[in-house]
């Protein structure tokens, strides 16, 4: 088995270089032509509507998950073949959690950091064990890298901590290194459920 469906995190924003809608389309196209579901906000703005735009253009499945408080803010996409509007912030996550085999962490802001910090969080807690891949787009990575390794070398997280995710260089070595992911024992054992 390999992956079906991989979240996306990322910003609602563009950030200030084109080349992280480069990575955001690149990402999105490279996930269709794949097979693997995006998972993801629900948002038409930012990077997130940019990763979903390229599924989307490219003929892949592409499921958002939005609370209403901000499909007014985050311009809810439209396009997409399953949007799921939930209550709160933590049910969209939850949700999110529950439908991806792994998590892409592209640029972005708080919400992205928030994201990712709390699925290492679960990870680390043994909630799951799916992969986790940040993705190093034009060095954003950079500061989230130093964030972990400083908690490590502080004493406030253990060196294992290092083990619950991956950071990768760039889009083509995440879509190379999703086709090398398999489902974690716990999403297999449900797959055949």
């Amino acid at each position: 088995m390999t992956i079906a469906a991989a979240a996306v995190f990322c910003g609602s924003r563009h950030g200030n270089a084109s080349v992280y809608r480069e990575a955001a389309r690149m990402l999105g196209r490279g996930m269709a032509q794949a097979g693997i579901r995006l998972v993801y906000g629900g948002g038409a703005v930012g990077l997130m509507g940019e990763v979903a735009d390229a599924v989307i253009g490219a003929g892949g499945a592409v499921s958002g998950i939005i609370p209403s408080f901000l499909h007014d803010r985050e311009v809810m996409h439209r396009g997409v073949d399953d949007l799921v509007i939930t209550e709160s912030m933590h049910d969209r996550k939850a949700l999110m959690f529950a439908r991806a085999e792994a998590f892409i962490v592209l640029p972005g802001g708080l919400g992205t950091f928030d994201e990712l910090m709390e699925i290492l969080t679960w990870r680390q807690l043994g909630l799951h064990d799916k992969p986790i891949l940040i993705v190093d787009v034009n060095g954003w990575a950079h500061g989230v890298k130093l964030m972990l390794e400083n908690a490590v070398a502080q004493g406030f997280a253990a060196p294992q901590t290092r083990n619950l995710y991956e950071v990768v260089d760039d889009v083509p070595a995440a879509l190379d290194r999703l086709r090398t992911l398999v489902p974690s024992r716990a999403e297999m054992d449900a797959a055949r459920i």
